[in-house]
Protein backbone atom coordinates (compact mmCIF):
# COMPACT_ATOMS: atom_id res chain seq x y z
CA UNK A 1 0.00 0.00 0.00
CA UNK A 2 1.48 3.33 -0.98
CA UNK A 3 1.50 6.44 1.15
CA UNK A 4 -1.01 8.15 -1.13
CA UNK A 5 -3.58 5.38 -0.65
CA UNK A 6 -3.14 4.64 3.06
CA UNK A 7 -6.45 4.43 4.91
CA UNK A 8 -7.44 7.06 7.43
CA UNK A 9 -8.00 5.91 10.97
CA UNK A 10 -11.63 5.43 11.95
CA UNK A 11 -13.29 8.62 13.15
CA UNK A 12 -10.16 10.73 12.84
CA UNK A 13 -9.11 13.39 10.41
CA UNK A 14 -5.45 12.35 10.58
CA UNK A 15 -3.79 9.71 8.44
CA UNK A 16 -1.33 7.30 10.01
CA UNK A 17 1.27 5.07 8.31
CA UNK A 18 3.11 1.95 9.37
CA UNK A 19 6.88 1.79 9.58
CA UNK A 20 7.10 -0.36 6.40
CA UNK A 21 4.90 2.12 4.50
CA UNK A 22 7.14 5.03 5.49
CA UNK A 23 10.28 3.03 4.67
CA UNK A 24 8.92 2.21 1.21
CA UNK A 25 7.90 5.82 0.58
CA UNK A 26 11.31 7.18 1.60
CA UNK A 27 13.14 4.27 -0.08
CA UNK A 28 15.06 3.29 3.05
CA UNK A 29 15.00 0.19 5.23
CA UNK A 30 12.68 -0.43 8.17
CA UNK A 31 15.83 -0.41 10.31
CA UNK A 32 16.62 3.15 9.22
CA UNK A 33 13.09 4.29 10.12
CA UNK A 34 13.42 2.63 13.54
CA UNK A 35 16.79 4.35 14.05
CA UNK A 36 15.22 7.75 13.29
CA UNK A 37 12.40 6.95 15.72
CA UNK A 38 14.83 5.89 18.46
CA UNK A 39 16.91 9.05 18.02
CA UNK A 40 13.77 11.20 18.29
CA UNK A 41 14.05 12.54 14.74
CA UNK A 42 10.79 10.91 13.62
CA UNK A 43 7.74 11.13 15.89
CA UNK A 44 5.54 8.07 16.33
CA UNK A 45 2.22 7.26 17.99
CA UNK A 46 1.50 3.96 19.67
CA UNK A 47 -1.87 2.27 19.20
CA UNK A 48 -1.92 -0.93 21.23
CA UNK A 49 1.15 -2.88 20.11
CA UNK A 50 1.55 -0.99 16.85
CA UNK A 51 3.60 2.10 16.05
CA UNK A 52 2.24 4.61 13.54
CA UNK A 53 3.60 7.79 11.98
CA UNK A 54 1.13 10.56 11.22
CA UNK A 55 1.11 12.24 7.82
CA UNK A 56 1.78 15.59 9.51
CA UNK A 57 4.80 14.25 11.43
CA UNK A 58 6.18 12.60 8.27
CA UNK A 59 5.79 15.79 6.24
CA UNK A 60 7.52 17.79 9.01
CA UNK A 61 10.35 15.24 9.15
CA UNK A 62 10.87 15.47 5.39
CA UNK A 63 10.76 19.27 5.48
CA UNK A 64 13.40 19.44 8.21
CA UNK A 65 15.62 16.96 6.34
CA UNK A 66 15.40 19.04 3.15
CA UNK A 67 16.55 22.14 5.01
CA UNK A 68 19.64 20.46 6.51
Amino acid sequence: MSIEHAPKTEGASRTFYTIPQVAEHLQVSDKTIRRWIKSGDLITHRFGHQWRISRTDLENFIKVRREV
